[in-house]
C-alpha cells in the first residue's frame, strides 16, 4: 500500500522481546511483517538495552527465528554508551568497565583504555553482568566519587529469568548512586542516544520506533524526536495506555506488527466509526457501540481521555457490544474497569528490552 504506515518511513527501529518475540519463540506475524517492510526497501534496525551480549549474539538469535538480521543490524545499548564515552573523551583515555567482554569490546573498539583500579579511570561504565560482585562496585563508586565520568548502559531494575525477575543493571547502577549520590548519564532506553546511535548509524531519515513497552520504547522514541507504534504484543496493556502519560504516549497502537501496513489515520487516537466515547466527570469514560475492532475502541477511549485530562480512569460498558470490546481489550471487570497506574510490570523490565 503507498499510503501505510511503512510508506512514511525509511528505517524501523524494532524493541525484541515482546515486539518480534516472547521467550523462544517470535511473535506471531513478526517475521513475515520484517520481511514485507524489507521488501519495500525499509530496514529493520534490532536495538536492545542488552549490554551483555555482542551484537553477533543478538542477530544470529534473531536470525534463528527467521529474522533476516545481521550483526550490523543490531545496535546495542553496549555500542550506545561507547559512543558516548568516545564523544567526551579524548582517544586513549581510560574507562573502567563494569560489564562483560561484550562491553569491553565497544570501549576498546572505540580508541579507549580499560582499567581495573579506581585511581586510574578517568571515566566508569555500566552493564549487565551476572558476575558484577563488590570489589567492581566498590572500584566504580571510588572513581565516580573521585569525579569520573559515568555512563550506565541501561536503568532496567530487572531482568527475567526461568527463576523470576533477578536483579538488572538498574539495580548495580542503584548501588553506585546510593553511594555517591551522583547521576550516571544513561545510554539506553528510555534516553535518547541509542535510539540517535541507531538512526545515525543507518542514515535514517523518517525512522519509526516499534516496541511494546511505553516506559522504554515509547517514552524513548519520543525523547529522540521520532515517531512510535505501540504494539500490543508484549508488556504495556490498554490500561497502562490509558494511563500514560503525555511523554509516553505513541503516534500510533496496533495490536501486532500487521499494523504497518495500515493507514496512519486508522492507527492514531480519535473518533473511530461504530464507537462512542462518553466522559461524565473526569476520570470516568463510558463506551458505546458495536465496532469490529476492539483496538479502535481503545484509540477512541484514549483520545477522549487525554483530552479530558488523562490519569486514572474508570471505564464502563454500555451495551453488549463494548461489554464484548472492554473484555478483549482486558478493561472489564463487572462491567467496569479501573486502570492501572504505568509501570505496574516494572519487575518484568529485561536485559533484551
Amino acid at each position: 500500500m503507498s499510503d501505510d504506515l511503512l510508506s512514511r518511513h525509511d528505517v524501523l527501529l524494532a524493541d525484541l522481546d515482546g515486539t518480534l518475540y516472547r521467550g523462544p519463540s517470535a511473535v506471531p506475524g513478526a517475521v513475515e511483517a520484517v520481511r514485507g517492510a524489507a521488501e519495500r526497501g525499509v530496514r529493520t534496525v534490532y536495538v536492545t538495552n542488552n549490554a551483555s551480549r555482542r551484537p553477533s549474539a543478538v542477530a544470529e538469535h534473531l536470525a534463528d527465528l527467521g529474522f533476516a538480521a545481521r550483526t550490523e543490524d543490531v545496535v546495542a545499548s553496549s555500542q550506545a554508551a561507547a559512543a558516548m564515552l568516545a564523544d567526551q573523551l579524548p582517544t586513549g583515555a581510560r574507562v573502567l568497565v563494569v560489564g562483560t567482554e561484550a562491553l569491553v569490546a565497544e570501549v576498546t573498539g572505540r580508541g579507549l583504555q580499560v582499567v581495573t583500579m579506581a585511581d586510574e579511570a578517568d571515566a566508569v561504565v555500566q552493564g549487565h553482568s551476572p558476575d558484577t560482585g563488590w570489589p567492581q562496585l566498590a572500584e566504580a563508586t571510588v572513581a565516580v566519587r573521585a569525579g569520573a565520568l559515568w555512563v550506565a548502559c541501561n536503568l532496567d531494575p530487572t531482568l527475567p529469568t526461568e527463576r523470576g525477575p533477578l536483579p538488572g543493571n538498574g539495580a548495580m547502577v542503584g548501588v553506585v548512586r546510593v553511594s555517591t549520590g551522583r547521576e550516571p548519564q544513561v545510554a539506553g532506553k528510555p534516553g535518547p542516544a541509542l535510539l540517535q546511535e541507531a538512526a545515525r548509524r543507518t542514515g535514517a531519515r523518517s525512522p519509526l520506533m516499534v516496541g511494546d513497552r511505553l516506559d522504554t520504547d515509547v517514552e524513548g522514541g519520543r525523547a529522540a524526536g521520532m515517531a512510535t507504534l505501540l504494539v500490543l504484543t508484549g508488556i504495556s496493556d490498554a490500561a497502562e495506555l490509558l494511563a500514560a502519560p503525555p511523554r509516553m504516549r505513541p503516534d500510533h497502537v496496533a495490536a501486532d506488527l500487521d499494523g504497518l501496513t495500515a493507514r496512519p489515520e486508522d492507527l492514531a487516537f480519535g473518533p473511530r466509526p461504530g464507537w462512542d466515547v462518553r466522559v461524565p466527570e473526569p476520570g470516568s469514560l463510558v463506551l458505546a457501540g458495536t465496532g469490529a475492532d476492539p483496538v479502535d475502541a481503545l484509540r477512541a477511549l484514549c483520545a477522549a481521555h487525554w483530552a479530558a485530562g488523562g490519569g486514572p480512569a474508570r471505564v464502563t460498558a454500555d451495551g453488549d457490544g463494548a461489554g464484548v470490546a472492554l473484555r478483549r481489550l482486558g478493561l472489564d471487570a463487572v462491567g467496569s474497569a479501573t486502570v492501572a497506574r504505568v509501570g505496574k510490570h516494572d519487575q518484568t523490565a529485561g536485559a533484551d528490552r
